[in-house]
């Protein structure tokens, strides 16, 4: 009886966590780490749900299949429009539902017509959402770009 007890433990503490889905918070924010995703590579999340609204963290341009960054100015930025878009449309929210943007640039001359080109590939010719852009000395991993997000999609009853 102990050794089966034991062998028991011992698989379920090896199954994969990742299967399980992660709690809610008390108030019932759900945290977001959908299949494809990028990794967080700290103690941070890549999204949550709160209600009708999905909260979606900087994504930078890194790609989900090496964990590396994306070479190339244009490629990169565009990875990182496309790491915010998978995470809204996990919760059923299209690039059509943003409410809002923040986008941050190493470089606001560089890179700021290149957000503005990837941004009408994603978008379109609009409407657009609102956005800022913000210049910064710097970003994680000596990147270029990030750009967060927040959704509205209705939790369906």
């Amino acid at each position: 009886m102990k050794t089966t007890m034991l062998l028991i433990v011992a698989l379920l503490w090896a199954l994969p966590v990742a299967a399980e889905p992660l709690p809610l918070s008390p108030s019932g924010v759900k945290t977001l780490s959908p299949e494809g995703a990028i990794k967080p590579t700290g103690p941070w999340s890549l999204g949550t749900r709160a209600g009708d609204y999905i909260y979606i963290a900087g994504m930078r341009g890194i790609d989900p299949k090496t964990d590396l960054q994306v070479q190339g100015d244009e490629p990169r930025i565009r990875q990182a429009f496309a790491n915010m878009k998978l995470i809204a449309e996990s919760e059923g929210a299209t690039l059509r539902d943003a409410t809002r943007l923040v986008v941050y640039v190493s470089d606001m001359y560089r890179f700021r017509p290149i957000v503005n080109k990837i941004q009408e590939e994603f978008w379109g010719k609009g409407p657009y959402p609102p956005r800022t852009i913000i210049e910064v000395q710097r970003l994680n991993g000596d990147d270029i770009c990030e750009v967060e997000g927040t959704f509205y999609a209705p939790v369906k009853k």
